[in-house]
């Protein structure tokens, strides 16, 4: 059984007191810097971490039922510093969305390690979750920025989605921003275009401390 936790407050794991972000982080520095090869910061030689994890973000962590990281998200708030309108605002028409009720994905990601069924598996319930975790906190909306293929299967979920603006080229690659809408029926088109949470337990845990994946951003 996968497990949907949801977390925040970066500080928690400088103290090293959470064993699932530092498994999101060690699995983000695998797939965008071994694999992808982005040039982001990596710390202590294993985890990926830049200027967006601070105590405003929020993670959505897929694990097995031993504990293992399976897929994982990053969410930004737009009213704050975000990749797309702090790096890429570019890629929007018009102005760049930002609302207490729109949040941008970021920094999508599934374990190297799985087999192909299983990524599968994880990427769809992770998708399903992010539709669940909307509903749940009043957000109506998410964007993103990610390499133009990805935005094609973005699409292809079947949710509500639509790009900002028009492709473009920056730094040899093909990168758009898009919107993605979400209300009462995304659950079910999610599900009509064979998008689901395969046999996921959603374990919501605000963490409070006073101290080859997608290419989405």
């Amino acid at each position: 059984m996968l497990c949907c936790h949801v977390l925040t407050a970066r500080s928690a794991f400088i103290a090293g007191s959470d064993q699932i972000l530092s498994a999101m982080f060690e699995a983000r520095k695998s797939v965008f810097v071994d694999l992808l090869k982005w040039d982001v910061p990596v710390i202590a030689g294993c985890y990926e971490i830049d200027q967006f994890d601070n105590a405003h973000a929020q993670y959505l962590v897929l694990t097995d039922g031993k504990g293992r990281h399976m897929a994982s998200a990053r969410l930004l708030p737009t009213t704050r510093e975000h990749i797309l309108g702090g790096l890429y605002p570019q890629l929007c028409s018009g102005a760049v969305p930002h609302s207490p009720t729109i949040r941008e994905i970021t920094r999508f990601c599934i374990e190297r390690t799985l087999t192909t069924a299983e990524r599968r598996a994880a990427r769809d319930t992770l998708v399903a979750r992010l539709a669940d975790h909307a509903l749940a906190e009043g957000i109506t909306a998410y964007t993103a920025v990610a390499d133009a293929a990805w935005c094609a299967k973005i699409h292809a979920f079947g949710w509500r989605c639509a790009p900002l603006g028009d492709v473009h080229t920056i730094s040899n690659k093909r990168m758009a921003a898009l919107r993605i809408e979400i209300d009462a029926d995304t659950p079910r088109l999610l599900r009509e275009a064979g998008i689901g949470a395969q046999d996921a337990a959603q374990h919501p845990r605000a963490m409070q401390h006073s101290g080859a994946g997608a290419r989405l951003h």
